[in-house]
């Protein structure tokens, strides 16, 4: 998640009880550091987005921070002050830089997306500090010449992947288990980098492996969001109605009404719902502690805002899983074309909008996840044949297709498809496009070559790709592959190539 600052200093005073509960854990040194600040005031875009009314940008402090009231508008410029716009990628204002009028006055009026504008070009209180954060796919609303500096909040890395299932799972042995079972799975290591598909991952596994299931463990994206979509209908039911069957009827209803809610908004690009949005998607707001309930850890409500409730689902991820099996549900007949039409929808999306619910929906479309779900689905909507014509169709695009990123979400694709021949495919296209093509994705080495497989014939064509054409690379983990005797001497020798800017090899 990157974030924006601008005029960046790394100091944070811990002045206000909303801004201190998020900084407790930095301890002494953070308290010290922020001390060089006067005020630190929060502005989530959550509540933000709520201000309909034209107001002043102290009016606006002392609406949503009270304590602020008793000063003066003059108070501001003698000030260190600093404000935390957080979740730029919640904003539903239209920040119009270059059309929004031009406002210096702290007192005048305006609406919330002028004030807003203002500010971050610098208009209002210059010498204030700025940090606004947003996930990537929404930075781009600010202007380049207003952002001095871009840092980036990092998931975890492949060893704090392994730290948290061993600090979750109790049992050491299961815990080695689980880890070894992640590790199997491509797909499944790299989602680990976000904390919270971890905590997915443990829940589901932990049940899974530890008490003995008969199903299949989970190795796709799909087959691990899927059980634990059902696990959560269960623990409901078993939590709050005494029984240990799912009402399949009740269980679609409300999946449904969550599926419609979290396809339109994604279409929408939303990440959070008001009352409205519920409204519109046909869940009456006083029954929403329904939808909460059975679906616990899915779908949240939360209360803290001053202006009214904001409505969630727990990750962006779950949000996309939910609106793929929604759109599943609402496919009338067995067609190709309307897979074939999710195909081309996510590869004409230029920040990759769509690229998890396309794997989501791909995976839902086979018979195996469908039967997991039976208690939702009343029929079957896909079959063998639709699924093998759709998976030729993504490697016909993976042929045609110029973006590196883009064909490796397809190969994930083939892979929520279960398709055999994905590794045949993976290394045609290595072979026909070479270093020339990977070199433009934004993926460190770790995250692209740890634990793929490699072997020394593969050793050898990622060394033959790299002298090929020089690569920048500073750092390569090859870790968990084999590449054999051979394949390390390969390495040995192009460490010694005067061209090769590798550092670090693991």
């Amino acid at each position: 998640m990157p974030v924006y600052q601008q005029k960046l200093r790394s100091r944070l005073q811990d002045k206000y009880q909303r801004i201190s509960e998020g900084m407790s854990n930095h301890g002494d040194s953070t308290r010290k550091a922020n001390q060089d600040f006067h005020f630190i005031f929060l502005l989530p875009f959550r509540e933000l987005n709520l201000i309909q009314k034209n107001l002043s940008l102290v009016d606006l402090l002392n609406h949503l921070h009270t304590e602020t009231k008793e000063f003066n508008s003059a108070d501001y410029d003698d000030y260190k002050v600093m404000f935390i716009f957080d979740g730029l990628d919640e904003c539903r204002l239209h920040l119009d830089f270059e059309n929004n009028r031009h406002l210096s006055d702290v007192t005048e009026s305006a609406s919330v997306d002028v004030l807003l504008t203002n500010l971050i070009k610098g208009n209002l209180l210059p010498s204030a500090l700025l940090w606004i954060t947003s996930r990537p796919a929404a930075a781009n609303q600010i202007p380049p010449e207003c952002v001095h500096q871009v840092t980036e909040v990092r998931g975890f890395n492949d060893p704090q992947k392994e730290e948290y299932f061993r600090k979750r799972i109790n049992d050491p042995s299961l815990a080695d288990r689980i880890v070894t079972h992640i590790r199997s799975s491509r797909s499944l290591f790299i989602m680990c980098h976000i904390p919270v598909f971890c905590w997915i991952s443990a829940a589901v596994l932990e049940r899974m492996m530890g008490k003995a299931e008969s199903a299949e463990i989970p190795k796709t994206l799909t087959q691990m969001f899927t059980h634990f979509l059902i696990f959560q209908t269960k623990l409901k039911t078993q939590k709050y109605d005494r029984k240990y069957e799912i009402d399949p009827r009740q269980a679609r209803k409300t999946i449904l009404s969550l599926g419609k809610l979290a396809f339109e908004q994604l279409e929408k690009g939303n990440l959070i719902f008001y009352e409205e949005d519920l409204k519109e998607s046909g869940i009456d707001v006083r029954e929403v502690s329904v939808y909460s309930g059975v679906c616990t850890q899915i779908f949240r409500e939360e209360f803290g805002l001053q202006l009214g409730k904001v409505f969630s689902f727990v990750h962006l991820s779950v949000q996309e899983f939910i609106a793929a099996l929604f759109k599943l549900l609402s496919f009338s007949e067995q067609n190709t074309g309307l897979l074939k039409g999710e195909v081309d929808k996510a590869l004409q999306s230029e920040n990759g909008h769509w690229d998890l619910f396309l794997r989501f929906l791909l995976g839902l479309s086979l018979e195996s996840n469908q039967t997991l779900l039976q208690g939702l689905l009343r029929k079957t909507v896909s079959s063998f044949d639709i699924n093998q014509e759709t998976a030729e169709y993504i490697k016909q695009k993976i042929r045609e297709n110029r973006s590196p990123e883009k064909s490796i979400n397809l190969f994930h694709c083939l892979n929520e498809l279960n398709d055999c021949s994905l590794e045949q495919e993976v290394q045609t296209y290595v072979s026909r496009t070479g270093a020339r093509r990977l070199s433009g994705i934004k993926l460190s080495a770790a995250q692209c070559l740890s634990s793929c497989g490699i072997t020394q014939e593969g050793c050898a064509a990622l060394i033959s790709a790299l002298r090929s054409n020089p690569s920048h690379l500073t750092e390569l983990n090859l870790n968990y592959n084999k590449p054999g005797d051979s394949g390390v001497k390969l390495l040995s020798a192009l460490l010694e190539d005067p061209h090769c800017k590798l550092q670090k090899l693991q």
